[in-house]
């Protein structure tokens, strides 16, 4: 799941993940992709930005984390958030992965092939 406010970035992280044989959904705010994971759709990888309007990425994560039905569920913060002290925000809250914007294509691959459920990593 791509979950970003710009629909630019979402289309960007979506060309870049289908080469890597991932379904994808989008939401353009946490509390969207919240109220898709409610209705059925959890997906195995989250690619979520930080800054957005309704829910943050960081309120989002703390939303899933408190759900032990989603803890399977791999967090990846794609965002311009590059203050230590939020990437270690992120990460105690349960991110996985973080990737600070802009990015490289290989960066978000790597990534996300290592979140893929049975990669080992």
């Amino acid at each position: 799941m791509i979950i970003d406010d710009s629909r630019a970035m979402r289309s960007i992280l979506r060309r870049i993940v289908a080469g890597l044989d991932f379904e994808t959904t989008e939401a353009e705010h946490g509390q969207a992709a919240l109220d898709q994971m409610r209705a059925g759709v959890v997906p195995d990888v989250c690619l979520v930005d930080w800054n957005m309007p309704v829910m943050d990425g960081y309120t989002f994560i703390t939303e899933v984390r408190s759900n032990p039905e989603w803890r399977d569920v791999t967090l990846m913060m794609v965002t311009t958030e590059s203050e230590q002290r939020n990437i270690v925000r992120a990460l105690a809250a349960g991110a996985h992965e973080y990737v600070i914007k802009p990015f490289t294509p290989d960066a978000i691959v790597e990534k996300a092939l290592a979140a893929r459920p049975g990669a080992g990593g």
